[in-house]
């Protein structure tokens, strides 16, 4: 399956793990969930696997690691500490979706917060 993924997408990611595999501990992302593509267009056409941004409705928005990002549905919130990287054969379920410019921005920003890039 060959898809066009693009910075700032949207897709449905299964964040469980394998069956078999050794169960997520402490408060990683899990289930099924958007999430924003954060990787580079160059390396989502090259790589099996690409960088993701978990989406929620559930956590308040704070600054720096869990900003809201209206453009991907209402009272949504990008979990930028969460940032993590997946194989696009396995856990990409469908595409929702892309995100507005000045959100991603938004994103970008965090994630360099986050990791004490700026």
């Amino acid at each position: 399956m060959h898809m066009d993924i693009r910075r700032g997408d949207i897709y449905l990611i299964d964040f469980d793990p394998p069956k078999g595999a050794e169960p997520k501990v402490g408060s990683e992302i899990m289930k099924r969930r958007p999430a924003v593509v954060v990787s580079r267009d160059a390396i989502n056409k090259v790589r099996r696997t690409i960088m993701v941004v978990p989406l929620s409705t559930s956590p308040q928005p704070v600054p720096v690691f869990a900003v809201p990002v209206p453009s991907a549905g209402h009272l949504s919130v990008a979990v930028c500490d969460q940032i993590t990287t997946i194989n696009k054969a396995t856990r990409i379920l469908k595409h929702m979706g892309s995100l507005s410019s000045a959100d991603l921005r938004l994103i970008e920003r965090s994630i360099m917060d986050a990791l004490a890039l700026s």
